[in-house]
């Protein structure tokens, strides 16, 4: 098997280069020249490829990436529930999905999942290795058995957590929130237990081999990312940085595509800095972050701390936002939580390729403001990001003004009445002043 990577370091362009450049409005060579040069990466396991998948990239040069996570739990699991959600967030418009389940049967879950998924699949396969075993029971051999059979069906990406090691664990003490990360906290325990390094990191040349053998690509994980602001971007969440920029490197070396995933709870002030260290220290491989939120305090409401966070960390040098729904720190996710932490996080990331400048982000805004100008509701509520929720709160409000709900007819908005339709007085001006500046002759 030759990978993405190794393709375009040799120089050639993939079909599913093709199609993400077709997809950006970029040139393949572009394509080409990012994934070579470790900027820019294509989950895409041949697998997955040949069934339902339509290629993504992940990378400065492209639109900026949302995920949704789901996943049956061992006290609530549902085959048709997860189906239904992974429906709703890619209606919704991620652009990729995470199957992070823990109940149920994992193998069917995942199968029938990944046969419905036309977008980039990832698993984390530490949540399979510990079902039916306590953590000390973890060994090297099952690590290495899971993880080829995830590949053999398909997966496109694993959270890889690798680079939280044994000597890491005595500045976790000094956290408010210690170890947040659930993959994190299964690799402490057992080297805890075992006074052992980390099987992920010893076996990380084995993991290179099945990843490169079938072109799943790392998303290296970060077990220690913050959970609190108050823990943000210390020694334990560095050190763990610095030893994700040793495996990028190591896992380029092995023909692997790799991303790295970033810090969940910052601080706004100390977003930018995280951004340009994780570049510098990870050789500029694309940064995947949860949110990350802003402050703690807002329980119920964490897709919006998380949108904000994520807007600053797009334009600061993220590619790919892991949406937060508003469920986040309080229970499992529906499917209206799934939808309403798409949408939030896909305006994130459009205000981010807006803000940096990216060809044509912009261009959506423009014709939705020219439709509003116009009274033109038709294309205002199609080119909205949720038309979903505009037209029903738009048909709500033609109906208690007695308006037409189309309001074609109608030459001022819902919200003012006529006489005070600031869209109708401004017509009525632009009208006027464009006549006057063109007298007949």
């Amino acid at each position: 098997m030759t990978t993405q990577w190794e393709m375009a370091r040799s120089g050639k362009i993939t079909g599913a280069m093709q199609n993400v450049a077709e997809r950006e409005g970029l040139t393949a060579e572009t394509i080409r020249d990012e994934v070579a040069a470790g900027r820019l990466v294509i989950p895409a396991n041949p697998v997955h490829m040949t069934g339902s998948l339509n290629p993504t990239g992940i990378g400065r040069a492209c639109a900026v990436k949302v995920n949704a996570n789901i996943g049956a739990s061992n006290v609530r699991s549902s085959l048709d529930e997860e189906i239904a959600k992974m429906q709703v967030a890619i209606d919704a418009g991620a652009d990729a999905v995470m199957d992070l389940s823990t109940g149920g049967d994992l193998d069917q879950i995942r199968q029938e999942l990944l046969s419905r998924c036309p977008v980039p699949f990832g698993t984390v396969p530490i949540y399979e290795v510990i079902t039916d075993r306590s953590v000390e029971e973890i060994d090297h051999e099952t690590i290495l058995k899971i993880i080829t059979k995830q590949a053999e069906q398909g997966v496109d990406f694993f959270t890889i957590h690798a680079g939280l090691l044994k000597e890491h664990l005595a500045l976790v003490g000094r956290r408010v929130c210690g170890i947040v990360s659930r993959g994190g906290a299964l690799i402490a325990k057992w080297m805890a237990h075992h006074g052992r390094q980390n099987p992920m990191y010893d076996l990380f040349d084995d993991l290179c081999d099945i990843m490169r053998e079938h072109d799943v690509c790392f998303s290296l994980g970060d077990g220690l990312r913050p959970g609190c602001i108050a823990d943000a971007t210390d020694e334990a969440q560095l050190a763990e940085l610095r030893v994700l920029g040793e495996l990028t490197q190591r896992a380029w070396d092995k023909g692997c595509q790799v991303m790295v995933e970033g810090p969940g709870h910052v601080p706004f002030d100390q977003i930018q800095y995280n951004m340009e260290i994780q570049n510098q220290i990870c050789h500029g491989a694309p940064f995947y972050v949860l949110g990350p939120l802003v402050t703690d305090i807002a329980p119920g409401y964490d897709h919006i701390t998380s949108a904000i966070g994520g807007t600053a960390a797009a334009y600061y040098g993220a590619s790919f936002l892991c949406y937060v729904t508003p469920r986040e720190h309080l229970g499992l996710p529906n499917a209206d939580d799934v939808r309403r932490g798409v949408v939030t996080a896909k305006i994130a990331a459009h205000a981010a390729d807006v803000a940096r400048g990216l060809a044509g982000a912009a261009d959506r805004d423009r014709r939705l403001s020219v439709a509003r100008a116009n009274l033109d509701w038709t294309t205002h509520l199609a080119e909205s990001i949720d038309p979903q929720t505009a037209r029903a709160m738009h048909e709500e409000a033609c109906r208690q003004s007695r308006m037409s709900e189309t309001s074609q007819t109608e030459d001022f908005c819902t919200m003012c009445g006529r006489e005070w339709c600031s869209v109708r007085i401004n017509k009525e001006l632009r009208t006027q002043f464009t006549s006057s500046s063109h007298p007949a002759q």
